[in-house]
């Protein structure tokens, strides 16, 4: 009889499992994707619109376009990246924006000066028409979310930086330093607010966080012995700077000389 019972449980036990391995078999072959089909759907001015979403929408719409498109200010001819082989109008003003907005902020919380700036030339992604401009100029112009961030580096950084400038051939915009590019493509001279630059001193540079984490190759900057996050994007500090003024200043002051 014990025999028996023995036998009965296993049978049920390998009926069970058996039972299980089926339906987890059955249930596998059936979730198996084996075509992905699709189509896409442009949505643009000649799809239609629900009235009752644009009734919606609308004034909010139109609140924000009002504000984007109020003149601010008046610039006196186009500033554009791609018009200089090491600087441009474009990239002048805005190193000399950022430096100038950002310097306050800077000076307040750490009771220090911020001595430079450097951008870079990829993040200018429009011109500065000749005439009015607004915040959708800004906006424009600088369409990320980047912030502003004043990272402390030794003068051997600031080196770095002048030799990274020579070897990428972009003009990326800067204010508070000048150097002069040799015949032979070497970089000499380098001078931070007009003082020869020293090694091994702590200089404060306003940047973006992008390259502040070594974006664009800019490792140097991760190099840095101190960082403060002003909590400041750099358009904003654009839009503020055309609040402030009635014409946009063009920079044509030469920072970086070449040797003929």
């Amino acid at each position: 009889m014990v025999n028996v019972k023995k036998s009965v449980t296993v049978l049920k036990h390998f009926v069970l499992i058996l039972t299980l391995s089926l339906m987890g078999y059955e249930c596998a072959a059936q979730t198996v994707v084996t075509i992905i089909e699709g189509k896409q759907i442009n949505v643009n001015e000649n799809y239609p619109t629900k009235q009752e979403y644009e009734a919606l929408v609308s004034p909010y719409r139109d609140k924000i376009n009002k504000d984007l498109d109020a003149v601010l200010a008046i610039c006196p001819e186009t500033l554009d990246k791609s018009k200089g082989q090491w600087q441009s109008n474009i990239g002048n003003m805005l190193a000399s924006v950022v430096l100038e907005k950002g310097n306050p902020v800077f000076n307040k919380r750490e009771n220090k000066n911020i001595d430079l700036c450097i951008l870079n030339h990829g993040g200018i992604r429009a011109i500065m028409p000749q005439g009015n401009v607004s915040a959708r100029t800004a906006f424009e112009i600088q369409p990320f979310e980047n912030s502003a961030i004043v990272v402390g580096i030794k003068g051997e950084q600031i080196a770095e930086f002048a030799d990274y400038f020579v070897k990428e051939k972009k003009p990326h915009p800067t204010a508070g330093i000048s150097f002069t590019i040799t015949v032979d493509n070497k970089v000499k001279d380098i001078k931070v607010n007009n003082e020869p630059l020293v090694l091994d001193k702590v200089y404060y540079v306003v940047t973006s966080d992008y390259l502040a984490n070594g974006g664009d190759k800019m490792d140097f900057f991760k190099k840095n012995v101190s960082s403060t996050i002003l909590d400041y994007k750099l358009r904003n500090m654009l839009i503020d700077y055309m609040k402030d003024v009635d014409t946009i200043k063009v920079n044509n002051e030469v920072r970086i000389n070449q040797e003929k």
